[in-house]
């Protein structure tokens, strides 16, 4: 449309000063144009429109949002329609001299005058009009008459989409509690707020907060007005002046920097909320790991969907806490159950599952730290594996509706004990899926890198940018596909309502980013220099890295969803007493403590993994070819941007 709105604005232009020459002949001769004066206006509007209409042009005027017409505007309106009037008097004097009535040189400017300030102004108005109150808006005082006031008013009205309608104003100065101001009431003082509330109310129009629009205001009147608003039981909220924010004052309260997320240029994918809100309204929900990057945002997100009680489950207490007491600020109202507790302890989980009757579980209990979990082979096959197991199990037992769980692209061709266990999981849930007296729908959500979760690549190049430098890299060549935790726990969500079993969900992740580039965007961010104010040295590749991460299975079937950002990835289904069998055995091998037999037995379920007896550095299945173009996170991509 932008392409279009110029030409169409031009057009009405056009079509507004022939409107005007015509109705000034009209008001002229007194709504009665004889046919003597006829004959002449053919010739007027022939000279009079495309004059007025390039002064028009060269005065900006097609360029003006009409829908934020203010009174500024008039002037400038004013001053080229009066430029053009003058310009096509005098061409109309010496084309057609005295035949032209002289008097519709002023009514014509003055019609033409109205007509353009009117048109925009029209529009305005259209905007600014509220329309019916939406069952799920809020509606809301605004405490305060002056300028903020009365810019939040406008604000609030040109945006519908905030979801946001205002009742009235407040306002303390007993001269103004008759007025109306931009057609809304003062219904007045702020003692008066309870008995608004209560009013309201009793109409069917609930209040649910209070706006305080008073920068001005002293403490003393904004502790009185914040005591008006507790007791009449609604939220006070303030905003800064608009001055206030011009002079910087609350300017990092209400701006913020270029984040890696805005270089990464990825699209918020599209949530079918109602679907959402079916799946975890008024249920039991379940969520391991919670304490975790993204548990704790999959419990933010899970308790706006008001379930009947959400379970947290994790065994880092502090972290566990936290989370707690952070969901239980936002939603006081909510049931949320913290639990102490180990994936392994299969006691433990059937406890909690039965106890408070959970009808979907999402499984975000894992070792993640790759290089880590090299060193403790044991502890992450006990975690990763059977802790799966164990949840798999109670959730079939139990008749739990859903089962999601968190895997990750390192799951794919895997070179890491992380990626095997990941893999194995995935295969113990879809194999669970293909009981016969499965109740349960299990499905696994596949990941790529997570933009600042707990341990990843971003915190740790903040840290060392931090501290001076070096930033270091295992590989100039490795590349990761990202995305937000936001973005992970959405596709967690969205898929918990479409599987169907034995599926695999992938987001469409876009193209992999050269960690060398993100290395050198977060230095410029920094407003250093790669390189000269901060080193970027290569350490080299550490045991289980890949040079690039995969996202799917040689022989996985890709399939398409109804949602256009996700993707299901179905492979082969496996015996669940073979499965059965090989978990039995898996189990008395952790129990001898013999690692090089344990890494052997998972490469028997997942031969395609490469384990560390296997992988050598620089392989050619996980080198990029020579002529390979390396997608790159530019900084100079971004329009505008430049160091920081």
């Amino acid at each position: 449309m932008r392409r279009f709105r110029d030409p169409l604005v031009i057009s009405f232009q056009g079509l507004l000063i022939a409107a005007s020459m015509l109705l000034a002949f009209w008001v002229r001769f007194d709504f009665s144009v004889p046919k003597t004066e006829l004959i002449v206006i053919p010739a007027a509007l022939a000279i009079a429109v495309p004059l007025k209409l390039l002064m028009f042009l060269l005065g900006g005027l097609h360029r003006d949002s009409w829908r934020h017409a203010a009174l500024q505007d008039l002037t400038r309106i004013g001053v080229v329609n009066f430029v053009a009037s003058i310009l096509a008097s005098l061409a109309l004097v010496i084309s057609i001299g005295p035949a032209f009535p002289r008097s519709v040189y002023a009514i014509d400017m003055l019609i033409c005058f109205l007509l353009s300030a009117g048109a925009r102004f029209t529009l305005r108005l259209y905007n600014e009009i509220p329309g019916p109150k939406r069952a799920n808006s809020k509606g809301i005082l605004i405490y305060g008459t002056g300028s903020t006031g009365r810019t939040l008013l406008r604000e609030i009205r040109s945006n519908p989409g905030l979801g946001i309608q205002v009742i009235g104003f407040i306002n303390d100065d007993p001269s103004k509690r008759t007025l109306r101001i931009m057609d809304m009431p003062v219904l007045g003082g702020g003692r008066d707020i309870a008995h608004i509330v209560h009013r309201y109310e009793d109409r069917g129009m609930k209040i649910d907060q209070v706006i305080l629009a008073m920068p001005s205001a002293s403490g003393r009147q904004m502790r009185e007005a914040h005591a008006n608003c507790r007791g009449a039981g609604v939220q006070c909220r303030t905003i800064p002046s608009i001055g206030d924010l011009l002079n910087g004052k609350y300017l990092s309260d209400q701006l913020r920097n270029i984040s890696l997320e805005d270089l990464l240029g990825r699209e918020q994918i599209r949530l079918e909320e109602d679907r959402i809100q079916e799946s975890i309204a008024g249920k039991s929900i379940l969520i391991t790991g919670a304490a975790g990057s993204i548990g704790s945002e999959l419990c933010r997100q899970t308790a706006a969907f008001s379930p009947a009680r959400l379970v947290i489950l994790d065994r880092a207490e502090s972290d566990l806490f936290e989370i707690d007491q952070e969901l239980k600020r936002k939603y006081p109202d909510l049931d949320i159950v913290p639990v102490i507790a180990d994936i392994r302890d299969t006691t433990r989980i059937s406890e909690v599952v039965r106890g408070h009757g959970i009808k979907s579980i999402y499984h975000a209990a894992a070792y993640k730290h790759v290089p880590l979990m090299e060193a403790h082979i044991l502890e992450a096959v006990r975690n990763n594996v059977l802790g799966t197991r164990n949840l798999v199990d109670v959730a079939r037992q139990c008749r739990v509706s859903s089962f999601v769980m968190i895997s990750s692209d390192k799951a794919v061709n895997p070179t890491s004990v992380m990626g095997v266990t990941k893999r194995i999981s995935e295969l113990i849930v879809s194999a669970e899926s293909n009981a016969k007296d499965n109740a349960t729908n299990f499905v696994s959500v596949r990941f790529g890198n997570v933009l600042e979760s707990n341990g990843s690549v971003v915190p740790t190049f903040r840290a060392q940018i931090a501290a001076g430098g070096p930033v270091t890299l295992t590989h100039p060549d490795m590349r990761r596909y990202f995305m937000s935790i936001r973005e992970a726990v959405q596709l967690v969500l969205q898929a918990s309502t479409m599987g169907k079993g034995s599926n695999i969900f992938v987001l469409d992740m876009g193209e992999p980013v050269k960690i060398m580039d993100l290395a050198h965007n977060m230095i410029h961010l920094a407003g250093l220099v790669p390189d000269e104010d901060i080193e970027i040295r290569i350490t080299g590749m550490r045991p289980g890295e890949k040079l690039f991460e995969e996202i799917a299975l040689e022989g996985e079937n890709i399939l398409p969803t109804h949602h256009e950002k996700i993707r299901i990835f179905k492979g082969t289904d496996i015996e669940r007493q073979f499965l059965f069998s090989w978990l039995s055995h898996l189990e008395s091998i952790i129990e001898q403590r013999d690692e090089k037999e344990v890494l052997q037995h998972l490469a028997k379920l997942v031969p395609e993994y490469k384990g560390r007896e296997t992988q050598k550095p620089g392989d050619a299945a996980d080198m990029p070819s020579d002529n390979a173009e390396i997608p790159a996170l530019n900084l100079r991509r971004v329009a505008g941007l430049s160091p920081l």
